[in-house]
């Protein structure tokens, strides 16, 4: 397959990608969709443990559908950097790159040669972007960091699930999703001030540190009162209703944001007697009451099919929403219309579908230029095409199991 010209805003800058499973690859492939060229490391063998994070496999390919989704615009090279000839050879793709991603415990890289201290006097404009699960300072910097955990070391779990019930994560891992995005975000940063200067600069990431920035109204509502929040189930902390309500066949999202907006639901659907009932004149009061607010209104939603609710909440210009599984959500006209999921050749022969970028650029948006690679599809190609070595150099390293 021809490799497609970069034709994203980042067109033009190389990353070296040493990391793997989700926080670091999620950071990686955010810039190579942007137009990045990535050059991703991989352990001869065995590469990306997201590889063999299955089933599901790919129909007919011998891909996991995990690796898939985070590994797209990647070359995959194999390489043992424990090795000295490996290390050489990241020397000599540095030499070419502007940024380098990694995703090791603390200190892990230091024994390769590889850590940022160690690599910044000789590459004073790289960008180094380093994603742990508590930093590169504090008591907990050498712990390993784990999705799950840091759900529940953050605060999230406590927040989330019904009030009787146990503490829930998230149903996909937002803690490395967030770190990945986060990185992303420090790494253009970087990039203005090396523009600007010269110089980069090591990026520190902790998936801790992340966890507590988006801890949003709840954080602040603690930080406000003192007082843990309360889990609420599918309620909102500071709005009402805004919560899950169960209809004739199924449930509902309804979002109600405002005072006039609930004078207006009232009104049209046949609960005008709540307005004289100081319970529910202003949002305030039904925070404060939101178990009464529930009550009142559980009977009204459930005098309608989901599908009736929404057109009779939409013409009203009311929050809602059906709650769909995955089958409803990739059915969905809208999420079709927006080009939300985009169909990739890949090596193996087959067409796979991957989620898309959702970044929307006017001039220079996402491309698709590389399907997620097989393991080790491109090391020919880096390192003959990029570093100039020769054939019989390429057999050598492979013979020694350096590639």
């Amino acid at each position: 397959m021809v490799e497609k010209a970069p034709s994203g805003p980042l067109r033009g800058l190389r990353v070296l990608d040493l990391t793997r499973v989700l926080a670091g690859p999620t950071c990686t492939q955010m810039l190579g969709d942007l137009g990045a060229e990535v050059i991703k490391i991989e352990r001869p063998g065995a590469g990306d443990d997201t590889r063999g994070f299955a089933p599901p496999m790919w129909p007919n390919t011998k891909e996991s559908a995990y690796f898939l989704g985070v590994n797209r615009n990647k070359k995959s090279l194999t390489l043992d950097i424990a090795a000295e000839e490996g290390q050489a050879i990241v020397h000599r793709l540095l030499e070419t790159c502007d940024i380098l991603v990694e995703n090791f415990k603390v200190g892990a890289l230091a024994k390769y040669g590889l850590a940022y201290d160690q690599l910044k006097p000789k590459y004073q404009g790289l960008i180094y972007c380093s994603i742990t699960g508590f930093g590169q300072t504090g008591p907990y910097a050498p712990r390993p960091g784990y999705d799950a955990l840091i759900q529940g070391m953050g605060g999230v779990m406590s927040l989330t699930g019904e009030p009787d019930g146990l503490p829930q994560k998230v149903g996909v891992p937002v803690a490395d999703l967030f770190a990945g995005l986060y990185g992303c975000i420090g790494i253009l940063a970087a990039l203005r001030h090396r523009e600007r200067t010269g110089i980069g600069q090591q990026i520190d990431i902790g998936m801790l540190d992340t966890s507590v920035a988006w801890l949003a109204n709840q954080g602040m509502n603690y930080l406000a009162t003192g007082e843990n929040p309360p889990r609420l189930g599918n309620q909102h902390p500071n709005i009402a209703p805004y919560q899950v309500f169960p209809t004739s066949d199924g449930h509902i999202v309804l979002s109600v944001g405002n005072d006039p907006t609930f004078e207006r639901f009232c009104k049209s659907f046949g609960c005008e007697h709540l307005l004289a009932d100081e319970r529910f004149q202003t949002n305030a009061a039904r925070v404060a009451n939101r178990q009464a607010v529930t009550d009142a209104l559980t009977p009204v939603m459930q005098s309608r099919s989901t599908a009736e609710w929404v057109a009779a909440l939409e013409a009203q210009k009311i929050g809602c929403g059906p709650i769909n599984k995955l089958s409803d959500v990739f059915a969905d006209p809208h999420v079709q219309a927006r080009g939300c999921v985009v169909e990739l050749e890949h090596a193996s022969g087959e067409a796979v579908k991957v989620i898309a970028n959702p970044v929307r650029l006017s001039a220079t948006p996402p491309d698709y230029r590389v399907p997620p690679p097989l393991l080790g599809e491109h090391s020919e190609e880096v390192l003959s095409g990029l570093l100039g070595m020769t054939a019989e150099e390429v057999a050598a390293l492979k013979e020694k199991g350096v590639v």
